[in-house]
């Protein structure tokens, strides 16, 4: 029996395919249009017209709305810019030509809409995936050996296998498919403890970051559940305010994807850039951005910065932690690290904070900067626009 998503994801296809022949017969028709006044006949004109106010009839609607096009023949475009030409006004010449060109952007709207909407009907189904790919690696790991050469146990293979499939026919077109997705495939076929090793530290890492960026559009609203600000102030709302958010509505991606647009967009950071070091110990990602310092009588300067993230819930920050992302920083010569910022949902240990003081107080380089979750939390109660972009109130 077909699941529910696929009847609806097959809905979808067939969108998708009417709105690509629209797409390829307004291209043919434009090309077909002549750019003046040209009275006469186009048998392949005529053909093209036909076929494309055909496939708009059959584009179902989305929110109520679908293009409203209904191609005119050619001696109706060429009588209505001969009666603009008799009238002899910039703006009724203009106004017909803005009218020829309509559809192209009525289409463009329905194109945009349509990827709208599937986002949204696959977002729930492909955040119980990744969930599900998660669980099916972290069941591999656990019982594999170490021989990097060992066929993999058939029942798990073939499971997440069939993960990673449905994830792209979830995805679509809706999500360019990232460097490492070919990687993926490939250790995905060959099936060696090895592959299973560089899928989960390399290849599923970056899909996964790239499929959760691509839940959301870049520039989609985030959901207001409210209709009227004023009836929420008309409440008269009172209560303890806290900073405190809520760390464990977003993973370790999100985090990242956080702290990246923190630096951004703040004033006084430059050249913020999302690196990768694979070279590194944990292979922890990075993010690296100049520090800008105006002295208005000394000049200016900069200071190159590394941020490790660490989205850590249940355990804080410890002095072997942090001496090892600070031994790091010598694989960041050029140009040399001025600072070193561990960022982290949690906390840091005594030992760690006593360690960085001492640290900071020799001068050596790079200084070390600890931004702790209250840190973070005093930072984006100033940036309220962060915290309901990532959902953490």
């Amino acid at each position: 029996m077909t699941s529910p998503i696929m009847s609806a994801l097959s809905l979808f296809e067939a969108a998708e395919a009417n709105l690509e022949k629209l797409e390829r017969l307004w291209a043919k028709a434009e090309s077909l249009m002549p750019s003046g006044i040209s009275f006469g006949e186009s048998p392949e004109y005529d053909d093209t017209r036909r076929a494309l106010n055909a496939v708009v009839a059959a584009l179902p609607k989305i929110d109520g709305w679908k293009p409203g096009i209904d191609l005119p023949n050619l001696n109706v475009i060429a009588q209505s810019r001969f009666d603009a030409m008799e009238v002899g006004e910039l703006d009724a010449q203009v106004g017909v030509e803005d009218w020829v060109s309509e559809p192209g952007r009525l289409i463009r709207e329905y194109r945009f809409k349509l990827r709208q909407k599937r986002r949204e009907l696959t977002r729930g189904s492909l955040i119980d995936l990744i969930a599900g790919i998660d669980q099916t690696l972290h069941a591999i790991g656990s019982e594999i050996g170490d021989a990097p050469n060992l066929a993999m146990d058939p029942p798990h293979w073939d499971e997440l296998r069939s993960q990673i499939d449905q994830l792209s026919v979830l995805l679509g077109n809706a999500v360019p498919r990232q460097a490492r997705w070919s990687d993926l495939m490939r250790h995905l076929h060959f099936g060696t403890i090895g592959d299973f090793n560089d899928i989960e530290k390399m290849d599923w890492p970056a899909a996964k970051a790239a499929i959760t960026s691509g839940l959301y559009g870049e520039d989609e609203p985030i959901p207001v559940p409210v209709d009227d600000l004023s009836n929420v102030v008309a409440a008269k709302p009172r209560g303890q305010v806290s900073l405190k958010l809520e760390w464990q509505k977003i993973d370790e991606e999100q985090f990242e994807r956080l702290i990246f647009q923190l630096i951004s967009s703040e004033q006084g950071y430059e050249n913020p850039e999302w690196l990768m070091k694979t070279n590194a110990p944990d292979r922890g990602r990075d993010l690296s951005v100049t520090r800008v310092m105006i002295d208005n009588l000394s000049g200016t300067s900069r200071a190159r910065v590394i941020i490790q993230c660490r989205h850590w819930l249940t355990k804080s920050i410890s002095l072997p932690d942090v001496s090892s992302v600070k031994e790091q920083m010598t694989l960041w010569s050029d140009p040399p690290v001025g600072v070193l910022v561990v960022a982290t949902s949690g906390r840091f240990t005594a030992d760690a904070v006593q360690w960085i003081e001492r640290h900071n107080a020799s001068q050596q380089s790079p200084k070390i900067d600890m931004w702790p979750e209250s840190h973070l939390e005093r930072l984006l109660a100033a940036r309220p626009a962060l915290i309901a972009e990532f959902s953490l109130r």
